[in-house]
C-alpha cells in the first residue's frame, strides 16, 4: 500500500519540511506531497509542518467559474470516506465520528468562495458517512468532528483528511502565549538549521513564551538551554511551558547586557522585537544594533545564530550564510544563519 499524504507548512518552509520527512513526491504553495507505505504515527511528530492530512483524492479540470464546485462535489462522492477514516486512526488519529468540517483554500481569482468549496465537498462526504455537516460559513465547527481540508492550485484540487484531532502547530506544551509569541514549525525550522547536534550551550535572549527553545529542545535535548526576557510576565509564562522540561532555564535579563560571559554560548537562536508586534525596550529601545555586539561577545568563536528577521539584511558584524524568505501573517521575514566575516573568511 503507497499512502499519500500531504503535510501543510509555512510558505518558504516547504523544503525543510521534506527534509525533515525524509523526501517528497513533489510541492506545492505551502504542501509538501509525500508517501507511506504502511501506517506510521512518525508523521504526527513533524515539527516543521503546520498540520498533514491523509490525500483522499485529487481531482483534475478545476476551473475558475462555479463549474468547479461540480467537478468537487463528484470527487468528494467518489471518496471511500469510511476507509480514509480507517486509514486515519491506522495512522494514530481518532477512529470517532461525530460530524464533518471542511476547510478550504485557493490561489487566484475564481467566482465562487472558499465556502462554496466547503458546503459542497462537505456535504457529499457527511453523507457519505452518515453524520451531520458543520460549515464554516456560519462559524467555527463544534469539537469532535473529521476536519477535512481542500486546496485548489491551478487547475488541481486535493481532499485531505486531518489526522491528528487539531493541528500539529497547536502544540500541546503551549498553555499560556504573550504578544508576538512564534510559530511553532517556524521556530522548529530555526533549530533545524542550527545544527544543534554538537552544541554544548544554547541561548535566546528574546525568549517570549519560550516557543524556540522548546522546539530547539524537542530536536536536541542534550545542549543546556537559557531563555531570557526583558519581561518578567513572559519569563513567568516561558517557564510554566516548560514545568516538566529540564536542561533549560529562564531568566528576566535586558538583551541589551546578556548575564553571560564571553565565549559562552555555542548557539543563538533569537526573534528580535523590531516593533513589531513587540517593541523593542529597555538597553534596545535606543540601540538596536547593541544586541548584535553583545551576540558577538557571548559566542564561542565558531558560534552561529539563527535570526528571524524582516528582512534578510546583514546585521552589524555578521554575515548571512543562508536565508529562508517566509510568508507569514500578510509579513516576508526571513530566516536568517548567521556566523561572524571573520570566521566565514577562515576556511571553513
Amino acid at each position: 500500500m503507497h499512502t499519500l499524504l500531504v503535510a501543510r507548512t509555512v510558505r518558504g518552509l516547504e523544503p525543510l519540511v521534506a527534509e525533515e520527512i525524509g523526501g517528497a513526491v513533489r510541492h506545492r504553495h505551502r504542501e509538501v506531497w509525500f508517501r507511506r507505505t504502511v501506517p506510521d504515527a512518525g508523521v504526527l511528530g513533524l515539527r516543521t509542518a503546520d498540520d498533514v492530512l491523509l490525500a483522499a483524492a485529487v481531482a483534475g479540470r478545476i476551473g475558475h467559474t462555479k463549474a468547479a464546485l461540480t467537478r468537487l462535489r463528484a470527487a468528494a462522492r467518489e471518496v471511500d470516506a469510511a476507509a480514509v477514516v480507517a486509514l486515519k486512526a491506522a495512522f494514530g488519529g481518532s477512529p470517532e465520528v461525530k460530524g464533518v468540517d471542511v476547510s478550504a483554500s485557493f490561489l487566484g481569482r475564481r467566482t465562487f468562495t472558499r465556502y462554496d468549496i466547503e458546503d459542497a465537498v462537505g456535504a457529499e462526504l457527511a453523507g457519505r458517512l452518515g453524520v451531520p455537516y458543520h460549515s464554516r460559513r456560519h462559524g467555527p465547527p463544534p469539537p469532535c468532528t473529521l476536519s477535512w481540508r481542500v486546496s485548489v492550485e491551478g487547475d488541481e484540487a486535493v481532499i485531505g483528511l486531518r489526522i491528528a484531532d487539531r493541528p500539529l502547530h497547536r502544540r500541546p506544551y503551549k498553555i499560556a502565549t504573550v504578544p508576538g509569541t512564534l510559530h511553532p514549525p517556524v521556530a522548529a525550522a530555526m533549530a533545524r538549521l542550527a545544527g544543534l547536534e554538537r552544541a554544548r550551550s544554547v541561548l535566546d535572549p528574546c525568549c517570549g513564551a519560550g516557543t524556540t527553545l522548546i522546539e530547539a529542545r524537542a530536536s536536541a535535548p542534550s545542549p543546556r538551554y537559557l531563555g531570557a526576557d526583558l519581561s518578567p510576565e513572559a519569563v513567568r509564562v516561558a517557564a510554566g511551558n516548560t514545568a516538566d522540561a529540564d536542561r533549560i532555564g529562564w531568566l528576566v535579563a535586558d538583551a541589551g547586557r546578556v548575564p553571560l560571559p564571553a565565549g559562552s554560548v555555542d548557539v543563538v537562536l533569537v526573534n528580535p522585537p523590531w516593533e513589531r508586534q513587540v517593541a523593542a525596550g529597555g538597553l534596545l529601545s535606543a540601540d538596536h544594533d547593541r544586541l548584535w555586539r553583545e551576540l558577538r561577545r557571548v559566542l564561542t568563536p565558531q558560534g552561529r545564530v539563527v535570526a528571524l528577521l524582516p528582512d534578510a539584511v546583514e546585521p552589524p558584524g555578521f554575515a548571512v550564510d543562508r536565508a529562508i524568505r517566509l510568508s507569514l501573517m500578510g509579513r516576508h521575514p526571513a530566516i536568517a544563519v548567521l556566523s561572524p566575516p571573520a570566521r566565514r573568511g577562515s576556511g571553513r
